[in-house]
């Protein structure tokens, strides 16, 4: 194996500085570095180490075609038909948090409230992939279920802080399981392989509006108890 690619900051320092990149520049990411970051997040923990995690990764003219074709199925208001059942609507304290991130993305964008036209454009960017010019497609059996599908999400954070460590910039899109058809036909993948979300990444463009948003953590003492007897 190559050697890794030193990372320009520490784990503590990615984790914290980690965040929703939704504006690219068209600058790549080093086929080296490229590979050297989905070497790391391999090593993620897994149920009994299955490594249930199948990744696609879309670059140049596939990732503009699979863009082509998501941008035209959601303009011509064609259902979303996702391989895995997923929670569509939240509730209570969720429900206050989802709409505390969409105000801060919204009030960045200048998109107002009552601003349909402008929340739709906003919504349409997730099928350009906001224009990174890397996407990524997490998938994994279609048999597996919930308990199988966090060992991909443990995956997915190790990938992303790799991502981050080396100065690449990158959003995790549920968006991205709406047509798992289109991500087959492209990498050839069996039926039985299905979409369970897309990672879009590359090199933050800092003149996207979008990119200055910042969201809060709750206080800890509200998501973890401590105890010792």
């Amino acid at each position: 194996m190559n050697a890794i690619s030193k990372p320009t900051m520490s784990l503590v320092d990615a984790i914290f500085q980690r965040r929703s990149v939704r504006g690219f520049l068209p600058k790549t990411v080093p086929e080296e570095t490229m590979r050297d970051v989905f070497e790391q997040a391999r090593q993620a923990p897994s149920n009994c180490n299955t490594q249930p995690w199948y990744t696609v990764v879309a670059s140049g003219d596939l990732r503009n075609s699979l863009q082509d074709q998501f941008v035209g199925r959601a303009m011509a208001g064609t259902p979303s038909a996702p391989d895995f059942s997923y929670v569509s609507k939240f509730e209570g304290v969720y429900r206050g948090r989802q709409v505390d991130c969409a105000a801060a993305l919204y009030g960045e964008m200048d998109i107002a409230r009552d601003d349909k036209a402008g929340r739709s454009r906003a919504a349409l960017r997730n099928f350009e992939f906001f224009d990174a010019p890397h996407v990524a497609f997490l998938c994994m059996d279609r048999s597996f279920g919930a308990t199988i599908a966090v060992d991909v999400g443990i995956y997915a954070q190790t990938l992303m802080l790799a991502m981050t460590a080396q100065g690449i910039s990158s959003c995790a899109m549920g968006s991205l399981r709406s047509h798992p058809d289109l991500v087959r036909d492209a990498f050839g993948l069996e039926q039985d392989i299905g979409v369970l979300f897309g990672i879009c990444f590359g090199y933050d463009d800092s003149e996207v509006k979008a990119n200055n948003t910042r969201t809060a953590r709750v206080p800890l003492d509200e998501t973890v108890i401590f105890k010792d007897r």
